[in-house]
């Protein structure tokens, strides 16, 4: 779990809190108070501080946030609840009826003309064989009633195409008023939630970042080593001393033992 997310916002959301934290860094030389900027604090710095006050800064729109939620929700739901494959099935037959018409209005008149050369050229021909078959005028009138139904259906086919231009016009003019159309309820929330959580939270708090007296420089002074090789740790080294030589002090005095020699006598005399 990131520990600097902000526990009010959905997980969905929090990108956006990214964003805007971005978005307020990147043009904080375009606010006042931020204009600081680099001086006692950088960029990485104050994103950092407001990331781990981000649930903070997020309670300064937590209003805004809650009804973008809630009208969100709503809209989500409506749409779940919508009965699509009834609507996808009606578009599905007035489509494949508007097919069926396109596809005979083109066909009709290929087909009728087809029809009318074969026929107008058959009845020709027999007409030139001698003697002429009794079916010869049959064939062409058969080609010239083809040749009146081709001119039916040419005409045909071209209203046809009329009025199918004439509907996908009208429905792109359709489109593009929803396309220009007044934004939704949830595009309001959300923007109204964005505005809030950036003016209300975000700018706020980097603003009293960069004003603090406590901030430390953002690129402080190199300190001076001091001489030396060795640092100071905070406790002073011992004070080591050579020992003292035999002629420095007094030497523990002491005396040798007394060793005596054993006094030998004489002889001794047995008493009598």
């Amino acid at each position: 779990m990131h520990m600097n997310s902000a526990p009010h916002l959905l997980t969905e959301d929090r990108p956006e809190f990214d964003r805007l934290l971005d978005e307020a860094l990147r043009t904080a030389h375009e606010r006042p108070g931020l204009d600081g900027l680099g001086e006692r604090l950088n960029a990485e710095q104050l994103r950092a501080m407001a990331l781990g006050a981000s649930a903070l800064l997020a309670a300064a729109a937590a209003a805004e946030y809650d009804h973008y939620v809630k009208v969100r929700g709503a809209q989500r739901e409506e749409i779940r609840s919508t009965p699509r494959a009834d609507y996808r099935g009606g578009g599905r037959e007035e489509s494949d009826g508007a097919g069926i018409t396109a596809m005979v209005a083109v066909l009709a008149p290929v087909l009728a003309a087809t029809a009318m050369v074969i026929f107008l050229l058959v009845g020709y021909v027999l007409k030139a064989v001698e003697p002429e078959p009794s079916f010869a005028d049959t064939m062409l009138t058969a080609g010239w009633l083809f040749g009146a139904l081709t001119a039916v259906t040419l005409f045909g086919a071209v209203i046809a195409l009329l009025v199918t231009a004439v509907r996908n016009r009208a429905t792109e003019v359709v489109a593009g008023d929803e396309t220009e159309a007044a934004p939704d309820e949830v595009t309001l929330a959300r923007e109204a939630w964005r505005n809030a959580l950036l003016e209300r939270g975000i700018v706020p708090f980097l603003r009293d970042a960069l004003a603090s007296p406590a901030a430390e420089p953002a690129h402080p002074a190199p300190q001076t080593p001091k001489t030396g090789r060795i640092p100071n740790l905070g406790y002073t080294r011992p004070d080591f001393t050579s020992p003292g030589f035999p002629s420095q002090g007094t030497r523990p005095g002491y005396t040798p033992p007394d060793f005596t020699s054993p006094d030998f006598g004489g002889p001794r005399t047995e008493p009598h």
